[in-house]
């Protein structure tokens, strides 16, 4: 069970030899649709199946992850301005506190900041 399109879907859909892929239109939906079912298995966001795991109650979360999604954010090439405010917006966001307490504000307690001037 995974949402239709969503970066888990696209490697499940390649990696899975032998199991069917049940797809729901959204991660929000994929919990409950999971439960209701009975699925064997659901696949997402670790912070969504968290969320919905205390909501719902009898979801069991596996330890570890199967993937990693790495974000990130682009400029133009030859933007150098824009290329440099993004970068010192991104360092403040963090050095502030802002990120952290909008992970805090939304309940997401195995979120993380990046260290500042993280760069992978």
């Amino acid at each position: 069970m995974v949402a239709r399109n969503s970066a888990y879907d696209l490697y499940l859909t390649r990696a899975l030899k032998q199991a069917e892929i049940v797809r729901t239109d959204t991660s929000a939906a994929v919990v409950d649709t999971f439960v209701k079912n009975n699925y064997e298995f659901a696949a997402g966001v670790k912070q969504q199946l968290e969320n919905d795991a205390r909501r719902v109650g009898g979801v069991r979360l596996l330890p570890g992850r199967f993937m990693v999604i790495n974000q990130a954010m682009a400029s133009q090439k030859g933007k150098e301005a824009g290329a440099r405010y993004l970068r010192e917006f991104v360092e403040d966001v963090k050095a502030s506190g802002f990120v952290a307490k909008a992970i805090e504000r939304h309940k997401q307690p195995s979120a993380v900041v990046a260290p500042l001037g993280f760069q992978p």
